[in-house]
């Protein structure tokens, strides 16, 4: 988990790098790592200051450089990859909400823009790492599912489609399993309509996620309880009938 963890922040750092380091030359990257430049307040420097205060971990002070360079250079090539830096800034925080908005920003602000996939994935990431345990509400599950599909329907070539396919299979599962949790819970308390109906969704709905032979088990077994106790149901309703005329047949007497 934390090594997933360093190489995700290492990949995001070299994304912002990158970009840097393609914008001109060497004379200017040199420049950039200056004193005097740095002091200037230029676009490039706030940038590269915002890039070493996240690769440091300061993520809130990453921010303000970056919200600097959108709102001092708001017509600088450096002002979009800057959105993007508030929106990864916020993500390594942990503040999710935050982290949403600057991509959502970015993506309807930017609809043509070359990191637009990007954007989208980190959309999905936001709510799935959100994402609650089987027994608890699962709306984040959902909601990271959609954004996943909409980035794979949208650009279905990207890499980022790539890894929102992997995470969709994972949100999905997440679902089936709650589904299965809720229809075992029924079925151990003897409601076994509702808990068919449960594991025929799962049956349907989310098929080859691992659940499938378990599924059926539970199906098979649940239908033949249904149909005992719709056999012990129709004997005690026979009995209770042929009690009602041994009844009336004794008050005839």
């Amino acid at each position: 988990m934390i090594k997933a963890l360093t190489i995700r922040r290492s990949c995001i750092i070299t994304f912002l790098l990158v970009f840097v380091m393609t914008m001109s030359g060497c004379g200017w990257w040199k420049d950039l790592w200056s004193r005097k430049q740095m002091a200037k307040g230029t676009p490039e420097a706030l940038y590269q200051s915002g890039v070493t205060a996240y690769q440091d971990g300061r993520y809130k002070r990453a921010v303000e450089y970056f919200v600097r360079v959108k709102e001092e250079n708001p017509l600088n090539p450096l002002a979009l990859q800057a959105e993007l830096g508030i929106g990864d800034s916020h993500f390594s925080e942990e503040e999710y909400a935050e982290a949403e908005l600057a991509y959502t920003d970015f993506v309807s602000l930017h609809p043509t823009n070359e990191n637009i996939p990007y954007a989208m994935y980190q959309l999905g990431m936001c709510h799935y790492k959100q994402m609650g345990s089987i027994d608890r509400d699962q709306m984040e599950t959902v909601k990271a599912a959609r954004e996943f599909e909409r980035l794979m329907a949208r650009y279905p070539s990207s890499k980022f489609s790539f890894l929102a396919e992997q995470k969709l299979r994972e949100c999905r599962k997440n679902m089936a399993e709650q589904e299965f949790y809720i229809g075992e819970f029924y079925f151990k308390q003897g409601k076994f309509q509702s808990a068919l109906k449960r594991f025929q969704t799962i049956a349907k709905n989310y098929p080859n996620l691992g659940l499938d032979y378990k599924v059926k088990a539970y199906i098979d077994e649940t239908q033949k309880r249904l149909v005992k106790e719709k056999e012990k149901k129709a004997r005690e309703e026979k009995k209770a009938e042929a009690d009602k005329k041994k009844v009336k047949t004794s008050a005839a007497r």
